[in-house]
């Protein structure tokens, strides 16, 4: 008990040093919004191996067979989890960025509406799928990724944000089937 319990003190305690490295930068991009600056994170090689580490521990032994990054900032540490979990990645990208046929999804945004596309043979009914991206806010593009996942079929899905704004109720979103983590919260 007190070896789980210890674990758990540990991995709050690195969650709130990652926390405080975050850097925000008022009226980014336009005035009013807090931006939450995630590359001071990827800049400390400290940080990198902590954020990989929890994003692998979070994760393992759940039979991840690939892992789904949302351009671009999903690209960062999709990739670094997966090869962690000895699962594929596979990108989701705006429109006309992916070579092979797609499908896609449309979503709106608090400008208008924008796109998102996947290949069609990207993932298979047999496999259990680990959606990452770097900030839920208001939910609009995860869950255009979440429907575009599952058209293809997959066993399970699993999302994961490094950073949630609570405030924006993004998780509201998404069925509640479905496990939203995020390491960070503000």
């Amino acid at each position: 008990m007190f070896h789980v319990e210890h674990c758990k003190s540990v991995r709050k305690m690195s969650v709130e040093n990652l926390k405080k490295a975050v850097r925000n930068i008022p009226d980014f991009p336009i005035p009013g919004i807090q931006f939450k600056d995630i590359t001071t994170l990827f800049q400390s090689a400290d940080h990198l191996k902590e954020l990989s580490d929890i994003l692998f521990n979070t994760y393992k032994g759940r039979g991840i067979t690939k892992v789904v990054g949302i351009e671009s900032r999903g690209f960062f540490m999709g990739p670094a989890v997966a090869i962690k979990l000895g699962a594929g990645f596979v990108p989701i990208r705006k429109p006309g960025k992916l070579p092979y046929k797609v499908i896609e999804e449309r979503y709106t945004k608090e400008y208008g509406e924008d796109a998102i596309q996947i290949h069609e043979d990207a993932l298979t009914p047999d496999d259990i799928v680990l959606i990452h991206d770097d900030l839920l806010a208001t939910g609009g593009t995860m869950v255009a990724a979440y429907k575009l996942v599952k058209k293809l079929g997959v066993k399970e899905v699993y999302i994961n944000f490094l950073i949630e704004l609570e405030e924006l109720e993004g998780r509201k979103q998404f069925p509640e089937e479905v496990e939203v983590l995020s390491m960070i919260k503000f």
